[in-house]
This record gives C-alpha cells, sequence and structure tokens, in this order.
C-alpha cells in the first residue's frame, strides 16, 4: 500500500515533469495565432476556453461551415459563446472578488443619470480617471468628483491610482479631491444630482456614516439620488465574527442601512442586494461558491453578499 508521503512525492514529481515538458513546448514549438487555426480546431479551442467542454457534434459543424464562408469571424464565435446562456447559467464564477465586481458593474450600469456627481472612494487602483468609469457607468456627465484620502492615509492595498490631476474621460471630466468622505461641508447645497458611495460607508463608524449621510442630502440638489453598495454584514457574520476587511468599521444589515437612509431624510427607492446566497443563507450556513456562481442584483437582499441601495432626496 502506498503512504501519503509516497504519494506526496509521486505528485511533486510530475508537476516537476509537467512544467519542464510545458516550458520545452513554449521554448521549441512555435505558436499558431487563432487566426491561423483551421475551423475544426478554432471551434474546439474557443469552446473549450469559454465553456469548458468540447463542442456537440452539430454546434461544431455549424460553426465551421460558418468560418469557412465567411458568415461568422472568430470574435463573433467568442462572442456567441461569451453570451450564452450557458456561460451565464452552467460555468460559475470561481474567484468571488471577480464575481463580486462583475455583480458591482450591473449595479452601476443600472444607476440613474447624473449630471453632476460626486463619487465617495471612487479611486481605482488601476486607472487614473477613478472607478465609476470602469464599473460600466453608462451616461456622460459634466462633472464627476472623486473624493478619496490621500494615499498615504489609504491601506496600503488601496494606495494606487489618481495623482490628483483632472483626467479626461470617455465620458466627462474627472476631477480629484483627497480627504475623508466625512468632510463633505466644503461644497454647497444641492451642488450635485448623484453621489455614488461604493465599497466605502464601510470604512467609517456608524457615527460618521449618518454624517455622510446628513451632508449627502445636503449636497444633493432636489430629486437627486445616493447609490451604494457595500457588504451585507449579517451574511458575512455567518462566515466569521470578524469583519471581512480589517480596514473595516462597520458591515450593515439591509434594515439598518434603510433606517440610517431614511433617517438622513432619503426615501429609498431600491434595496437589492448582489451575489445571491440564498440557499445556504437559508440553512444558516456561508457558502462562497454559491454566492460566487450566482453575480448579478437580485430582490432579496437579506441573502447576498452585498447591499445595493438607491435612495432619492425628495423633489419638494
Amino acid at each position: 500500500m502506498t503512504c501519503m508521503t509516497d504519494r506526496g512525492v509521486h505528485a511533486s514529481g510530475y508537476r516537476r515533469w509537467r512544467t519542464a515538458a510545458f516550458k520545452a513546448f513554449d521554448r521549441f514549438v512555435p505558436t499558431v495565432p487563432l487566426r491561423l487555426l483551421p475551423p475544426r480546431q478554432t471551434v474546439r479551442t474557443t469552446y473549450q476556453v469559454i465553456l469548458d467542454r468540447e463542442p456537440d457534434r452539430a454546434a461544431r459543424e455549424e460553426f465551421e461551415r460558418g468560418l469557412l464562408t465567411g458568415t461568422i469571424s472568430r470574435h463573433g464565435l467568442a462572442e456567441h459563446l461569451i453570451h450564452s446562456e450557458e456561460l451565464r447559467a452552467s460555468v460559475p464564477i470561481r474567484n468571488i472578488l471577480l464575481s463580486m465586481h462583475v455583480s458591482r458593474s450591473e449595479f452601476v450600469r443600472g444607476m440613474p443619470r447624473g449630471r453632476r456627481i460626486l463619487d465617495l472612494g471612487g479611486t481605482h487602483q488601476g486607472y487614473d480617471d477613478g472607478a465609476l468609469v470602469h464599473l460600466g457607468y453608462p451616461y456622460r456627465f459634466d462633472r464627476l468628483l472623486v473624493v478619496d484620502l490621500p494615499a498615504d492615509e489609504r491601506h496600503q492595498i488601496y494606495q494606487g491610482g489618481s495623482d490628483g490631476g483632472t483626467v479626461q474621460s470617455a465620458f466627462g471630466p474627472v476631477e480629484f479631491a483627497f480627504h475623508s468622505m466625512t468632510e463633505l461641508d466644503r461644497y454647497g447645497d444641492s451642488s450635485f444630482d448623484l453621489i455614488y458611495s461604493g465599497q466605502s460607508i464601510e470604512h467609517i463608524t456608524e457615527d460618521e456614516g449618518r454624517q455622510v449621510f446628513r451632508e449627502a442630502h445636503r449636497v444633493l440638489a432636489p430629486g437627486g439620488w445616493l447609490c451604494l453598495d457595500t457588504p451585507n454584514g449579517p451574511v458575512w457574520r455567518l462566515r466569521s465574527d470578524d469583519l471581512m476587511n480589517p480596514d473595516h468599521k462597520l458591515e450593515y444589515g439591509a434594515d439598518q442601512l434603510r433606517s440610517v437612509l431614511e433617517d438622513s431624510g432619503f426615501r429609498v427607492h431600491e434595496a437589492k442586494g448582489l451575489n445571491y446566497m440564498g440557499e445556504a443563507f437559508a440553512r444558516g450556513e456561508f457558502d462562497e461558491v454559491e454566492a460566487g456562481a450566482n453575480p448579478g442584483v437580485f430582490a432579496e437582499a437579506e441573502a447576498c453578499l452585498l447591499l445595493a441601495f438607491v435612495a432619492r432626496k425628495p423633489a419638494v
């Protein structure tokens, strides 16, 4: 009988052999660009990469004919699979952070139009025009002001991004102001039409949050919108008694967040959630796999990883 140590040695040896073989293959075998692959290989490779399976015969033959006759391009084939019902239903996202990002992007794309926008905490770690544009906000704007802490006051994982200069994005000019989101008193009444707080309100205390919401109400024009997404505290507590991020101060529940918003003068227009974990939540358990496999915006906010609220300042 092979012992566990022997199996571990064999597995380690196999990994080393495979790594060496791949390196040799990459070094000596020329890589064929996808555009030069024969139709059958193109269809098989695209299916394997996107749907993690071989194509069935009928689909393979149909796409082969399309590639040969030019009625479909290689890009068109990939596009067909990427946006297929099968991909959404049967190929779950296994990276929970990626899945939450997909959900947040869907939420942002559904937010109301704003001509003058204030983004609280919206510095992007990879792009100098901020997070809102790259999350997919679809409307052009006259002004987008991103408020964030100075880089040296942020947690080390958030220290990248803009140097403070105004950037012309594809949708309008993006400005930056580096100070706490609790310091909105420098902005005048009715200065903005839309305020977005994406994964930021949890970084301050409840008292500070109430202050932010009161000031947000003041600087919004009548009829203006406040949109925010934030971790759903009760769901994350099923995983651990600790906050999901050591930099967080408070992770709200849906009822708690609604109450704070209404106390600040807002009317909650939508109270939804991102990344649905309904079955595990019903059992009182945390299941990252289920939540990752269910990206999107859901009506049952209490059973989701993130809360996604849209609130409005009354027009009169």
